[in-house]
């Protein structure tokens, strides 16, 4: 059995369940009564437990155990959904994640849930949000008292360590801080705790977990168990030593209280299968269930479909799957060979047209027909839906919302259109930063948007639709709009430009210093923006996709980020030009349109070369003195062909010696051994065996 191949396999189908059952817990908050969301929701969760017990990822399925007890309680009308109840099933999901996260890393997918566990069982008790709290906080470490031990668990090694240190003389503490509520550093204030002790002794295991403490990722009180021989009076006095920290509590353990402290931790992991009341009949308490095997075709397509269905009465089966999965670098591969393919398809026909055999040129002729229904279906093997990374967003608006408490709905719409695998695999980060910048700086808090009379709940929409040979995608918001005085005045402090360029430029202008690097217009540094890191990044990575983002904006009415991004980066229609005896390619996505002009239609404005286009002076640009063409001299010419190219609102004219004609090429990378080019973004092979640099007309706009 070759155990990589489920392992990929129970990958993929872990991300699919986990991204239907954040969809669907995302609509159940909305729809808090419909039962039928409740019985989709329970059966992905199950069939993911099922799955990772097959598996052997034990601490995985005894977390959606946990979940699958509420649920059920839900299903059965035994329970009312509330918000700490959505709150900690996210928080599930969230660990859940995590944990399959570590898996794709080549870890054994191993999380300390114990807090999120005790929350799950104090909801099943039918404790209210208060007890499922404190329930969190004693298995966390954070209450005294010998609950408090059930928080940190040991594995078989650590605690052979503990027990045989005692047997040794050792003493063997259990220490647990607790930080001052207005403490500011609180990753320094235990890290210096850390040290302190590290001088004495050695700390064993930690609750949260040593890297989660240096991050900050912590609430108020963290604990340890810690190996030394001094006193446990005077290790309490040296940690109260340290700044900033409200109460310590040493507790001196012996074999017996040890053994106790390991049984109560190890509990929390076994209630889920021996003593939950509530756990669902059959199947359910049987992770290693046949049927919950990871299967063949699309995951999780009888959730999401029940999902998606107009109907969600819980029990409509879906459609059986008509998708097999297929290892990108397969694709890849067969990409590579039809663009050698079509190299040589170019190739023949230019031999065909050469020869005056009839014979030849038919079979060039139904070679090239075929070629081209190939390349097209070649082609939509790499699309992909932008609903695959849309999908994430609902779930991390809404937690944004929690976070900066405000209300806001986001609007998904044209989340069908299809996009180039490779951009698809880029366009995920940046467009998080775009919505997290929507989020935080966009729509106003609810009591501002009262005032202003706009409704409390701000609403974000994320579009996506195409328009030629480009996909765009917009995020749009009804807050504040951009405040042409806010940018400049941050612009001015941070030196980006002078007074005399702020006042020279036009809104535009002003709109795309939030470009700039290091630019930020937040008033104080959060966890969701503030840093000046975020929008210059989103910028650089959408122009290296070949794609341009534009902002526009209205103070008072709201903002829209408008991404442009080429359909596909390995096949593009081009027009070929000449320069003499040299051949470039420029995307016709790129191109407006082509025109020819007399020499004494350029005009010189102020120092730079203009002529008219459509009642407004756009810049002339010379192509043979940019790439210094030997062989070319557009000032002997009376009369110059040129390009119109467009970069978002703006043209330029390029000059040319002559066109070729349209071709689809096949884009290649000039590689490592080649510097960067100003104004080529790659090469391509002609039909006669020559190379052609590809222009990239976005350089010769500023």
């Amino acid at each position: 059995m070759d155990m990589n191949q489920y392992l990929t396999m129970f990958i993929d189908e872990s991300n699919d369940h986990l991204q239907s059952l954040n969809e669907n817990m995302l609509q159940l908050e909305s729809n808090p009564d419909d039962l039928g969301i409740v019985q989709i929701i329970f059966r992905s969760a199950h069939t993911l437990k099922g799955m990772a017990a097959t598996m052997g990822f034990e601490d995985l399925a005894s977390l959606t155990h946990q979940m699958e007890n509420v649920l059920d309680l839900v299903r059965n009308e035994k329970l009312k959904m509330q918000d700490f109840i959505f709150d900690t099933l996210f928080k599930s999901l969230d660990a859940l994640e995590s944990m399959v996260q570590d898996i794709m890393q080549g870890g054994e997918g191993k999380a300390d849930v114990s807090s999120i566990v005790a929350s799950l069982q104090a909801i099943v008790r039918g404790e209210g949000p208060a007890a499922a709290s404190a329930q969190a906080e004693v298995a966390a470490g954070a209450s005294s008292g010998s609950a408090v031990h059930a928080g940190i668990e040991l594995d078989e090694f650590q605690y052979s360590v503990l027990d045989q240190s005692i047997s040794e003389g050792h003493k063997v503490l259990y220490i647990q801080v607790t930080l001052r509520e207005d403490c500011q550093l609180k990753a320094v204030r235990a890290y210096m705790v850390f040290e302190l002790l590290e001088r004495s002794g050695e700390v064993v295991k930690s609750h949260p977990a040593v890297q989660e403490i240096e991050q900050g990722d912590f609430e108020r009180i963290f604990s340890l168990y810690y190996i030394t021989q001094k006193d446990a009076q005077d290790i309490e006095g040296q940690i109260q030593g340290v700044s900033e920290i409200e109460s310590v509590m040493v507790t001196a353990l012996d074999h017996e209280s040890l053994q106790q402290m390991a049984q109560a931790s190890a509990s929390v992991a076994e209630t889920a299968a021996t003593a939950a009341p509530t756990a669902a009949p059959g199947p359910s308490s049987t992770p290693s269930a046949p049927a919950a095997a990871p299967a063949s075709g699309k995951s999780g397509d009888t959730a999401a479909s029940a999902a998606k269905a107009p109907a969600r009465s819980g029990g409509a089966a879906a459609n059986p799957s008509r998708t097999i999965r297929v290892d990108i670098e397969r694709l890849d591969v067969l990409m590579n060979l039809f663009s050698e393919l079509l190299i040589d398809r170019v190739r023949l026909e230019q031999l065909a047209s050469e020869t005056n055999n009839q014979a030849l040129t038919d079979t060039v002729e139904h070679m090239s027909r075929v070629s081209s229904d190939l390349q097209n279906i070649v082609l939509k093997l790499r699309m992909v839906p932008v609903d695959t990374v849309f999908n994430r967003f609902p779930r991390m608006v809404r937690d944004l919302a929690k976070t900066l408490d405000k209300k806001i709905d986001l609007v998904i719409t044209g989340a069908d259109t299809e996009l180039d695998r490779t951009v698809i695999d880029e366009i995920g980060d940046p467009l998080v930063h775009l919505l997290r910048n929507s989020a935080d700086h966009g729509v106003e808090p609810v009591a501002d948007r009262i005032a202003a009379g706009k409704p409390e709940t701000g609403t974000v929409q994320l579009r996506a639709f195409h328009s030629g040979n480009n996909v765009f995608i917009e995020i749009e918001d009804d807050g504040r709009g951009i405040i042409r005085e806010k940018v400049l005045g941050n612009a001015l402090k941070k030196g980006i430009v002078t007074p005399a360029e702020a006042d020279a430029m036009s809104d535009e202008e002003v709109h795309q210093l939030l470009f700039a690097p290091g630019f930020s217009t937040a008033e104080k540094i959060s966890d969701v923006s503030g840093r000046g890191v975020g929008l210059d990044v989103v910028k650089s990575k959408i122009v290296s996709l070949g794609g341009n983002v534009t902002i526009y904006s209205t103070p008072g009415k709201g903002t829209n980020f408008s991404v442009q991004l080429p359909l596909t980066l390995s096949i593009i229609g081009a027009m070929l030009i000449k320069m003499g005896s040299e051949k470039y390619a420029i995307p016709l996505s790129s191109i407006v349109e082509t025109s020819a002009i007399k020499r004494n239609q350029i005009k010189n404005v102020h120092g730079s070369r203009m002529i008219h286009f459509r009642e407004s002076l756009i810049p002339i640009i010379s192509l043979s003195q940019v790439f210094e063409v030997p062989d070319f001299d557009e000032e002997q010419e009376e009369e110059t062909e040129i390009l119109i190219i467009r970069k978002g609102d703006r043209l330029a004219a390029l000059t040319v010696d002559d066109f070729i004609g349209q071709s689809e090429i096949v884009i290649k990378n000039l590689g490592k051994y080649l510097p960067a080019i100003q104004g080529v973004s790659g090469a391509t092979i002609l039909g006669d065996g020559q190379v052609a640099l590809i222009i990239d007309a976005n350089a010769f706009i500023k």
